[in-house]
């Protein structure tokens, strides 16, 4: 059922002619786990030996200080997107676009749509898209219980978190009290939501000629369907065992489903060059909600779009440079 992609290849010419900045927290990263960031340093030292086998005029950059002024480039392949400070997802194409220095990715304002659970939920429910749901508790605002969604179990994380950073969970309103505290404490929004069994259908999507192209779907299946996912496990630096494991999805009946759900939803965040779409889905009570959009999402050959690419006929190095050639020609750049 998987749909094969037909590379993109950036022109001899282009490659020579256009100076690109590879900017990313461990763009120089000598290699191995990072002790915080776990398998985030193996994926952007792997970004970095892509791009540089494609033959690219590149430079690299490991802060956001070197976008203060402008650089010496062309074109900018932010992956600098987990800053360490709320909302850092914005700060590279905000920085770009005071410099008018054209980038990979969607803008700023959508980055932060999308970084946004609330917003992002917000959008797929007024598409129609099934969305379980949610409170949003922001830091600063009343923490009324009346708001908070019914539900045994209920999860608590970060509204703007990533890799399931801050995920928490409680069973009663004192547990979910104290989780909203805690996260606030930390400076962060919190969104809460009731805890979905089911495994989560993640889909890739590229851009091509400017259209979004569902990728082949992967499937975190689970084990024990009530197993909530830690940020340590996402980043190999606990071991995870046998809880879940990323497979192929090719359900006859659900791949299309969630493909047109996923293109409905896409149209709130183009043009964007590339994004993951996730969904729960529970086999069992034939329930699929909308979960979360992330732009930019990890390429990294281990993760998603790495798995799925190969499902697409992609090598890793085809993918990246499917995804750069579709940045660079958006932005004009391909004819000198």
């Amino acid at each position: 059922m998987s749909q094969a992609i037909e590379p993109r290849v950036i022109p001899a010419e282009a490659k020579e002619r256009l100076r690109i900045l590879f900017i990313a927290k461990h763009a120089k990263w000598g290699g191995g786990l990072h002790p915080e960031d776990g398998n985030h340093a193996l994926y952007h030292v792997e970004t970095r030996e892509v791009l540089q086998s494609l033959g690219l005029n590149l430079s690299l950059s490991d802060n956001y200080e070197d976008l203060f002024t402008r650089p010496d480039a062309d074109f900018v392949f932010p992956l600098l997107n987990r800053g360490g400070f709320l909302n850092s997802e914005m700060m590279l194409p905000l920085l770009c676009t005071r410099l008018g220095l054209p980038y990979l990715g969607a803008s700023p304002i959508l980055r932060g749509l999308a970084d946004d659970k609330h917003l992002s939920k917000l959008c797929a429910a007024a598409r129609g898209i099934p969305t379980a749901p949610w409170a949003i508790y922001r830091r600063g605002a009343p923490v009324d219980r009346a708001r908070c969604p019914e539900g045994e179990r209920i999860v608590i994380k970060p509204n703007a978190s990533s890799a399931s950073w801050g995920v928490q969970d409680a069973r009663d309103w004192a547990g979910v009290e104290a989780a909203i505290a805690d996260i606030h404490s930390q400076g962060h929004d919190a969104i809460v939501e009731p805890f979905l069994n089911g495994s989560d259908v993640e889909v890739p999507v590229i851009t091509v000629d400017g259209a979004p192209v569902v990728m082949p779907m992967m499937l975190f299946e689970q084990a024990d369907p009530t197993h909530l996912r830690t940020y340590y496990e996402k980043r190999d630096l606990v071991e995870r065992g046998h809880k879940y494991q990323l497979v192929a999805f090719d359900d006859a009946e659900w791949v299309p489903r969630i493909a047109e759900m996923t293109k409905t939803i896409a149209q709130e965040f183009r043009p964007f060059d590339y994004g993951r779409y996730e969904f729960r889905l529970d086999r069992e009570t034939g329930a699929c909600d909308f979960l979360e959009v992330n732009l930019q999402a990890n390429l990294w050959s281990e993760k998603v779009f790495g798995r799925s690419a190969v499902r697409a006929g992609l090598s890793q190095a085809q993918l990246i440079e499917t995804i750069l050639y579709e940045g660079l020609r958006r932005h004009g750049l391909l004819d000198g």
